[in-house]
């Protein structure tokens, strides 16, 4: 199995700042769960039965939104997930979401918010692997498709 990706690296985080993005950003999740979560990162947030990664995901996210929210971004689409109709047989992503921020600055304040951090251990104790795909609509290009 290849190491699994949980957090932003350095580099990467450094990288997507010198991308100079304007505008909103949305970010694409692809996120695939622990069978039982693993609370031993946060042990202050256990709760007190064991409980799957799906449901610690879903602490999260209840957590999560209001600071979003507050921040000037929201949740546009969380989507179950499975195999893949074109992809590796073997890979699979349990849930797929989409959070629009409509700024790159917006994303790294909500994203560097001490009370926000404070549930970030639920994320952690959800995740077995993810992925996260920084995206900028290309409006003008996209309506001229669909207006064909």
């Amino acid at each position: 199995m290849n190491r699994p990706y949980l957090d932003v690296t350095p580099t990467a985080g450094r990288d997507f700042i010198m991308r100079g993005l304007e505008g909103p950003v949305v970010m694409l999740n692809l996120l695939r769960f622990r069978a039982m979560a693993d609370y031993s990162a946060a042990p202050a947030l256990r709760p007190a039965e064991p409980i799957s990664g799906a449901e610690a995901f879903d602490r999260y996210i209840a957590h999560t939104l209001p600071f979003l929210r507050k921040s000037g971004g929201d949740l546009v689409l969380l989507a179950m997930g499975g195999p893949f109709l074109i992809g590796p047989p073997d890979e699979r992503w349990d849930r797929a979401m989409l959070v629009r921020q409509h700024s790159v600055a917006a994303f790294i304040a909500f994203a560097e918010d001490p009370a926000y951090l404070v549930g970030l251990g639920h994320r952690t104790a959800a995740l077995e692997d993810a992925r996260l795909l920084p995206l900028i609509e290309q409006q003008p290009i996209a309506q001229s498709f669909l207006s064909a």
